[in-house]
C-alpha cells in the first residue's frame, strides 16, 4: 500500500512540475506575443483584416516556425529561438 501511495504521490509531483512549466512558457510567450506579434495579429491574436494579417489562435510552434521561415513579412522575426517560438505557441494555445 505505502508503494502505492508513494508512486501516485511522485505521479502528482510531476505532473505539477509539468504544469507549472508550462504556465511559465506560456507567461514567456505572452511577452513575446505582445512584443513581436501583436501591432500586426492584434492583441487577441485575432488577426487585423485591414493588415492582411490572419488569426494566429492556436499556432503549433511547427506553424509558427514555418511562417517565420517563408514570410518576408516576419524577417525580423528571424532571431528568435526554438524555446522562444515554443513558448509563444504555449501563449497562443491558450487563447480562445
Amino acid at each position: 500500500m505505502g508503494k502505492v501511495l508513494s508512486g501516485v504521490a511522485i505521479d502528482a509531483m510531476v505532473c505539477l512540475a509539468g504544469s507549472v512549466s508550462w504556465a511559465q512558457d506560456a507567461a514567456n510567450g505572452e511577452k513575446t506575443f505582445k512584443a513581436k506579434c501583436a501591432p500586426c495579429h492584434g492583441p487577441d491574436a485575432a488577426g487585423k483584416p485591414a493588415m492582411k494579417s490572419p488569426s494566429i489562435k492556436g499556432k503549433t510552434a511547427d506553424e509558427i516556425q514555418k511562417a517565420i521561415a517563408t514570410s518576408p513579412k516576419h524577417a525580423s522575426l528571424k532571431s528568435l529561438t526554438a524555446d522562444q517560438v515554443k513558448e509563444l505557441a504555449a501563449y497562443l494555445g491558450t487563447l480562445k
